[in-house]
């Protein structure tokens, strides 16, 4: 046994012997030296912009490393809260973002810090200015939060200040619905803007404007003083039909005919409107003015004269309301100063039923089309779609 071992030692240290050639025992390869790089890092704004806006994104961009830290302090030095993600665009890119938004006017330093693989911390940072406004611009929005209103009612945003950057506004107005719509904003004026789909809005439906308008410049000088948000519904789907040539008017709740009402409309010397009318203003008790649209109370065609159940249709002056001194022209000639007018108890009917947003859209009248504060559905969608500031 033991000379057997003894042999197989031997053979074995022999085979050792021939696999290194030379008679010296093989060794391992060397492994490649790995060069250690640096990391390289650029962020923006760049250092030393001026007015810039509060919203712009801060952006990091590394290269051959990771980011470690990032810090933004004010121009007193006082830490800023924020986050860094990926840039929605580029995931290649971080973007620091504020728990709150920066102010306007202010200095702002961003540091940002990253390690390559030599584990050497490199720093860059950027000092900026945010702009100083010359003015600040809070829109009114309608309806209102938490309204309810009926399918004929657009959002309407209005400024105090002209808009003329009309397409970087637009594109922070974003509205969202329970039942998606195809509604397109249209430009009344430079400081008017209305929302509405192509048809009346479905009924029952939520809806939310967000106002995004904090940051963002207006033009000439004007720069969006805060973000709003407005949340509203739309309720039951209320359209009547107010035709002039059969004195009649239809009142329809959903697709079902709910009430058929005698009426008279505006007389040949006064007529009535045609076209999608939409309620805005509801009085039980009112006193009708004709100064209120340009004709003095002492002239032969003024008057002053309270009324009844009064739904305001247009800021033209046109009502439906109790016109009991009518009632034997009623269903059959028109004899108002353009208003729809009903017996006590009809108006009362139609008071009662109605809401701001429903519509009455008259028909067959002498009178041209209608051109009031809401006369957004008598414009063709194709001329609506036109109207928007993003081609």
């Amino acid at each position: 046994m033991r000379r057997t071992a003894a042999l197989v030692t031997a053979g074995f240290l022999a085979l050792v012997a021939g696999c290194s050639g030379d008679g010296e025992p093989a060794r391992a390869a060397a492994e490649p030296t790995v060069e250690a790089v640096p990391a390289s890092v650029q962020v923006a704004p760049a250092d030393g912009s001026t007015d810039v806006s509060p919203t712009v994104p801060l952006e990091i961009s590394v290269t051959d490393g990771e980011l470690t830290d990032v810090a933004v302090v004010d121009g007193a030095g006082a830490p800023v809260p924020g986050s860094v993600a990926d840039a929605p665009a580029d995931p290649a890119t971080d973007v620091w973002t504020p728990d709150a938004p920066l102010a306007y006017g202010a200095s702002y330093t961003l540091t940002a810090t990253a390690e390559g693989s030599d584990e050497q911390p490199v720093q860059a940072a950027t000092t900026f200015t945010t702009v100083t406004p010359q003015t600040l611009s809070t829109p009114s929005i309608g309806p209102l939060d938490g309204q309810t209103v009926g399918v004929g009612m657009p959002i309407r945003v209005w400024f105090d200040d002209a808009v003329a950057d009309k397409a970087a506004v637009e594109s922070h107005l974003r509205v969202t619905s329970s039942t998606p719509t195809d509604g397109v904003w249209n430009w009344f004026s430079d400081t008017e803007v209305h929302f509405r789909p192509s048809g009346y809005w479905p009924e029952n439906t939520d809806v939310t404007l967000e106002a995004d308008l904090y940051g963002v410049a207006l033009g000439e000088g004007v720069w969006g003083e805060k973000d709003r948000a407005v949340s509203f519904r739309i309720g039951e789907r209320h359209v009547s039909i107010a035709d002039a040539s059969t004195h009649r008017m239809q009142v329809f709740d959903g697709d079902q005919l709910v009430q058929d009402f005698p009426m008279s409309a505006g007389s040949p010397d006064n007529p009535s409107y045609n076209g999608p009318h939409v309620v805005t203003e509801m009085n039980p008790d009112r006193v009708m003015d004709s100064s209120t649209y340009g004709v003095p109370v002492d002239s032969p065609d003024g008057y002053r004269t309270p009324v009844q159940w009064a739904v305001r249709l247009s800021d033209s002056g046109e009502f439906v309301h109790a016109a009991p001194w009518s009632v034997g022209q009623q269903g059959r000639e028109n004899v108002s100063h353009g208003c729809i007018n009903m017996s006590t108890e009809n108006a009362r009917w139609f008071f009662d039923f109605s809401q701001p947003g429903d519509v009455v859209e008259v028909r067959n009248s002498s009178a041209g089309t209608l051109r009031s504060d809401i006369y957004d559905w008598t414009i063709p969608w194709e001329e609506w779609q036109a109207g928007s500031a993003l081609k």
